[in-house]
């Protein structure tokens, strides 16, 4: 781990976001009336925003929000309102509303449109999405796209999960990459703008100096919360596994100070949980029983019996496989856990949409099986993703 004195000392030497690598670049915004898809957690690494920076470095006319809006203050699931932005005049359009066939960014009178956005490495999380929906967009009005770089938070070795299963493409997993993907922004853009046939005019202003191995709190930079319930690091590594749980009746802690953190219900016992979970598979993290009472979302205002997951190694914890395992155990040890209905009959279940297939609703479900089907589906996705990476372990461009 490195201090964090030594990680600012050396912010402006060795480490250089997209954003801080504008220069780079200077050429494609030449002459150009430019869009910018972002949110307040895009800062450079002095927490000044991309809005002012970008402002202050092109012709900035327009401002498109993802899911929490441009400022990160909504709700999952809150719709947002295009508006003015009150610092720089600008129109803000959200990109997020009640109208669901509004996906992407309506691009009349810009010249080009500037993506960037901050990941929790994870395919559920909407962003990657909206910046799909985006290129879509940009390919369609022949528009380019340039993607401003940033680094996974979680890493970019560590690859877990299933890949997404045909016909189950939806908000919270559009594309075939397993839960952990191990990409930046910038290396999912490249990858599938390709694999989707896209066919976006797409460029790329890469990080410098930054290797793969490396996790978040080992950069010269500040954790901004990307999203309301992501406050921590360790919070956005076990949304890559708790955030399941958003697919049942268990609350995942949204709600508390530790969302995707703890997990509970009103009629959960967390000494059965703990005893029949397999401790094989929290290697890297211990559980302890805990009693919590979420303010909004699922059993608000009710004292909620759980867990929170402490996470001990993060390099050895496998973060899918332990949510699927206490998902798993809680299934098997509570007759009152129930996995949610879906909006209408024709859709299917929201944790098939997460899971990206319908496996973990299956009354024969055999835990093993499973997590060895998807090591198979992450090393085959390991090999398939080498031809889009950007950075090579060192950090150094590709």
């Amino acid at each position: 781990m490195i201090s964090s004195s030594s990680r600012f000392d050396r912010a402006c030497g060795d480490f250089l976001l997209g954003l801080e690598n504008l220069e780079s670049a200077s050429r494609l915004f030449e002459g150009r009336r430019v869009g910018l898809l972002t949110t307040a957690a895009a800062t450079d690494s002095r927490l000044v925003s991309a809005v002012d920076v970008l402002a202050a470095f092109c012709d900035l006319r327009a401002l498109f929000g993802p899911e929490h809006g441009i400022r990160g203050d909504l709700q999952a699931g809150d719709a947002a309102e295009s508006t003015i932005d009150r610092r720089t005049g600008l129109p803000v359009h959200s990109l997020y509303t009640a109208d669901s066939s509004a996906r992407g960014p309506k691009l009349d009178g810009l010249d080009m449109l500037v993506v960037d956005l901050v990941d929790a490495g994870s395919r559920y999380y909407t962003y990657l999405s909206t910046l799909s929906y985006a290129m879509e967009s940009c390919a369609a009005a022949s528009v380019p796209l340039v993607v401003l770089d940033r680094p996974n938070p979680l890493g970019g070795l560590a690859v877990e999960g299933p890949t997404l299963h045909p016909g189950y493409a939806s908000f919270v997993g559009l594309h075939r990459v397993p839960v952990r993907h191990g990409l930046t922004v910038a290396e999912y853009a490249r990858l599938i703008n390709e694999r989707a046939c896209i066919g976006c005019e797409l460029h790329v202003v890469p990080l410098v100096g930054w290797a793969r191995e490396s996790w978040f709190d080992e950069l010269p930079l500040c954790w901004v919360m990307p999203s309301p319930n992501l406050p921590t690091l360790e919070s956005a590594l076990l949304y890559a596994g708790t955030c399941l749980f958003e697919g049942t009746n268990v609350s995942e802690g949204r709600g508390t100070t530790r969302p995707f953190e703890l997990v509970g219900a009103p009629w959960l016992d967390p000494c059965e949980l703990r005893r029949e979970m397999p401790s094989d598979l929290l290697e890297g993290a211990m559980l302890r029983e805990c009693w919590f009472r979420p303010v909004v979302s699922k059993h608000a205002g009710q004292a909620c019996a759980g867990v929170q997951i402490h996470v001990t190694d993060r390099s050895r914890l496998r973060p899918y496989s332990v949510g699927v395992a206490l998902l798993d155990t809680m299934r098997r040890t509570h007759p009152q856990f129930s996995f949610t209905e879906p909006a209408s009959p024709d859709r299917h279940p929201f944790i098939d949409l997460l899971a990206g297939d319908s496996s973990l609703r299956d009354p024969a479900f055999d835990l093993g099986a499973y997590l060895r089907r998807c090591e198979a589906d992450s090393a085959q996705f390991c090999l398939a993703r080498n031809d889009y990476l950007i950075y090579d372990s060192p950090g150094t461009g590709r």
